[in-house]
């Protein structure tokens, strides 16, 4: 997916504002077998219960403990246990343990709403691709902050989290923060922080991806 991007404070190795190219980690405190107090599982290992999926339903499933993203563009979104008072979140910490097939893309949305159909319209999404055509790879905040480096690999579990605090995001992949994102004041339309809940993305036919231990604590 790809919209317009802006110009804003990130705080990265590698990173620059404007140009927004990554060529290296921060040194960043290791969240592996870190505190997990507080957070809570929104994914619960054997259905899709408390998630609602707006068009082409049969890119989903849960197989062996994980939700498999496999087909035609679709997004599933976190709506909680009641679909009529639609999950919503400020400032959070999201975690969830992700698995990309070779050539795969998909993504995690966060302050996004549901929608039936299309690219989802609000909020931001978080890419998740470490080998598929487009370049920006895992751990982008897309076509805002761009990772041209892959920070994990294909067939192999790793974790992908992201951190909203009032106006910084924090993005973190295998206990290493890839980079701090500060929103630019001013911003307008949907494609900014605001609150909502989360979506994971099927991109294409050619993709797969399987995510599993998806969890989320809230911030004050």
């Amino acid at each position: 997916m790809r919209y317009a991007g802006r110009a804003a404070v990130v705080r990265g190795s590698g990173i620059v504002a404007a140009i927004l190219v990554f060529s290296g980690f921060l040194a960043g405190a290791s969240s592996a077998g870190a505190d997990e107090a507080g957070f809570e599982p929104i994914f619960d290992g054997k259905s899709l219960a408390g998630w609602k999926v707006n068009e082409n339903p049969q890119s989903w499933k849960v197989e062996d403990g994980h939700i498999v993203c496999h087909g035609a563009r679709s997004h599933l979104f976190f709506v909680g246990p009641d679909a009529a008072k639609p999950a919503d979140f400020k400032n959070f910490h999201f975690k969830a343990d992700v698995m990309t097939k070779p050539g795969a893309n998909s993504g995690i949305f966060f302050h996004t709403k549901f929608q039936p159909e299309g690219w989802p319209a609000d909020g931001y999404e978080m890419q998740v691709n470490n080998s598929q055509g487009d370049p920006v790879r895992t751990g982008s905040i897309y076509n805002v902050v761009k990772n041209f480096v892959p920070p994990a690999k294909d067939n192999t579990w790793f974790t992908e989290e992201v951190m909203v605090k009032d106006k910084q995001i924090t993005v973190i992949v295998d206990g290493k923060v890839l980079f701090e994102f500060v929103e630019p004041d001013g911003v307008t339309g949907t494609r900014k922080l605001s609150n909502g809940t989360f979506a994971l993305q099927a991109h294409d036919p050619g993709s797969e991806v399987h995510y599993k231990n998806i969890r989320v604590k809230r911030l004050p």
